[in-house]
């Protein structure tokens, strides 16, 4: 990792792991902690935020330059001379956020049983920063956190169908960031030839994957919350598990590209969830308001008793 890179992640709160990886606590967790509230993939998902390690392996490599991204996008073609082992990204991750945890023993304000169990992560959202199907080893990734009995969700801009037909992790992520390519080059500014090409082949392999998917639709007031019925043909392709209607949040230096008029209301998100589900086979069974967030299925799905993070 560049020094400069690395200077401006730890200015952010960012723990530095090997060459390439980072872990930062989420705001989530932090309010977990306080018992003040949790992130809606416990509400949905049963993933516990104050036991969940928000991670990535290359937080300095993606293949997009999309708008409604957190991180300075300076960086995006950073030269990697070196990607760290699995074993290495694992060990070190949970190190990393031990450290950051520290301060939280001596806080009077947070529930201690909390913290203490919080030193012992259950999850690992790999997602964070950078794209990770870029990471070589990312099957090994996966892997390594499950042979430590944690589960996995990777999140990916499904740019890389040859890794994605690869891993298993317990839930798969596929940011569908637009009903078409011209929105989706406006959208995301990708940095290969053949994004869109590679998405569509991503979205065709899904219902060939065995492990629990979630096409994630993230909505940006004036650029992508159009044509619901093109979102509804997408995923009678990719014949997701679930679909989350997720709004831009304006945070980080996306609030330098979009900004607070962008960011959609609950309702707003609630209303675009109710036009897919006019146009496709999936219903609204949930959603969290201060995530500005909605959660569809099948219409026939049967809800499981679920420890939801459980893989299939």
């Amino acid at each position: 990792m560049e020094k400069r890179v690395e200077m401006l992640l730890r200015k952010q709160h960012y723990g530095i792991v090997g060459e390439n990886g980072a872990v930062k606590l989420c705001a989530w967790l932090k309010k977990s902690l306080h018992d003040k509230d949790f992130c809606y993939k416990q509400k949905f998902y049963g993933i516990q935020s104050h036991r969940c390690l928000q991670m990535t392996p290359v937080a300095n490599l993606c293949n997009h330059n999309c708008l409604f991204c957190w991180r300075a996008m300076d960086y995006s073609r950073s030269k990697v001379k070196r990607f760290d082992p699995p074993k290495l990204i694992i060990e070190g991750s949970i190190w990393e956020q031990r450290r950051l945890l520290t301060g939280f023993k001596g806080d009077p304000t947070a529930n201690q049983e909390k913290v203490r169990e919080a030193f012992e992560p259950k999850h690992a959202a790999i997602s964070l920063l950078g794209e990770p199907t870029l990471y070589p080893y990312l099957k090994e990734l996966v892997e390594g956190f499950h042979e430590r009995g944690m589960t996995t969700f990777v999140v990916t801009n499904g740019t890389k169908p040859e890794v994605v037909r690869k891993i298993k992790p317990t839930q798969l992520y596929v940011t569908l960031p637009a009903p078409d390519e011209k929105i989706y080059v406006e959208l995301t500014r990708p940095l290969i030839p053949n994004g869109w090409e590679k998405l569509n082949e991503t979205l065709e392999l899904m219902p060939k994957i065995r492990t629990r998917k979630v096409i994630r639709l993230t909505l940006v007031k004036k650029f992508n919350m159009v044509k619901p019925e093109r979102y509804a043909e997408f995923l009678e392709i990719a014949e997701p598990h679930f679909v989350e209607a997720k709004a831009y949040m304006a945070v980080g230096f996306s609030v330098q590209r979009l900004g607070y008029d962008y960011m959609p209301t609950h309702e707003e998100i609630l209303e675009f969830s109710r036009r897919i589900e006019e146009n496709s086979d999936y219903k609204i069974i949930d959603e969290k308001k201060e995530s500005r967030v909605v959660l569809l299925a099948k219409k026939d799905y049967k809800w499981r008793d679920l420890n939801r993070a459980q893989p299939f």
